[in-house]
């Protein structure tokens, strides 16, 4: 074969690949998860609210935009692994997204938050809980010290943590499951499938004893992060059957809930999510403002409470107050992201 043709050939497999990039990175999940982060907010605000008004948004389906953020997670690791030039590399650009605004968020509620306690400034900072929260809350171990001494009533400050506790293990798993089952792996799929279906028995198991909390644990919301890990590995495929998919999910989906269990919902709810990242291109520039969607889903639990423990929600029109409490978590977010998160990266 001669130099112009191998020339030629090479052309050709650099456009090609070339064009993938572009499929794969023209995406719209700034988009997906300020909306996720919207549907978390609003259930939460029917919750603790506390307004009999506001009630109405308690319908919102926080745990299906959770299982969302699942499934991106689960597409955006992978790639971030499988682009990274070392382990170390991964983890260090993984590690700096997340736990410098993490921290943060549980600094600024153990100090702020003394404001609001009904204890007294002396009382509060000398309370052995205080500096429990902090040690804890910093391990990503929210469970062992959720509450701050006379704040909210003594209950969680911020329920929203536990999914980076979820978010951090993810991070650790991933290169194990490429080692296991990564892209030279001919029985990857399949091997991720059963991997799915171990997760969910896990899941269906512990929710059929009402142990919600073990339920929610790594073991079983793998069921919702292997999906898009899957998508990854078979990106082209997805692409090119994303309509039909798209359909079967839907449908999958409805089923799932009118007989109220979990067996291929998890699947369709990253097939749902990946289809709408991977269409309607006029969201593909959603994110170009800055991505603080994380400031948002961080800080929206303990100004929510904040709101209510003054009384907000009570003594003024509480639709108004909600758009107002909307407002300040946005802009708590957008300054995250400028102010905070983005010198990190």
């Amino acid at each position: 074969m001669n130099t112009w043709a191998i020339h030629f050939i090479k052309k050709v497999i650099f456009a090609r690949k070339k064009i993938q990039m572009q499929d794969i990175t023209k995406n719209n999940f700034d988009f997906i998860r300020v909306l996720l982060a919207f549907i978390v907010f609003l259930g939460h605000l029917g919750t603790l609210s506390a307004s009999p008004d506001l009630k109405i948004f308690e319908h919102s389906p926080i745990e299906i935009a959770v299982f969302g953020f699942f499934a991106v997670s689960g597409f955006l690791i992978a790639r971030s692994y499988d682009r990274s030039s070392s382990l170390k590399s991964y983890l260090k650009k993984r590690i700096k997204r997340i736990v410098p605004a993490y921290l943060l968020v549980i600094f600024l509620c153990a100090i702020l938050l003394s404001l609001v306690s009904t204890y007294s400034f002396t009382e509060y900072f000398s309370n052995t809980q205080v500096y429990k929260y902090l040690f804890w809350n910093s391990l990503f171990l929210n469970f062992k010290a959720p509450w701050l001494p006379g704040v909210f009533g003594n209950q969680a400050v911020n329920g929203a943590l536990w999914t980076l506790k979820i978010e951090m293990c993810y991070y650790f798993s991933v290169p194990l499951l490429f080692l296991l089952f990564g892209k030279n792996n001919k029985y990857r799929n399949i091997s991720l499938v059963i991997l799915y279906f171990l997760s969910l028995t896990y899941l269906n198991y512990f929710e059929s004893l009402h142990k919600i909390s073990l339920a929610k644990q790594l073991p079983g919301t793998l069921s919702y992060f292997i999906p898009g890990m899957l998508i990854y590995f078979n990106f082209d495929k997805f692409i090119k059957h994303k309509n039909i998919l798209f359909i079967i999910a839907l449908a999958t989906v409805w089923i799932d809930l009118y007989l109220n269990i979990q067996l291929f919902s998890p699947m369709m709810i990253g097939v749902i999510v990946m289809y709408i990242a991977y269409s309607f291109k006029f969201l593909n520039n959603f994110g170009k403002y800055g991505d603080f969607t994380y400031g948002i889903y961080i800080f929206h639990f303990p100004i929510i409470r904040t709101f209510q423990t003054l009384g907000l929600f009570e003594d003024y029109n509480p639709f108004v107050m909600a758009l107002v409490c909307m407002l300040v978590v946005i802009a708590v977010g957008i300054s995250s992201w400028h102010l905070y998160e983005k010198r990190f990266l």
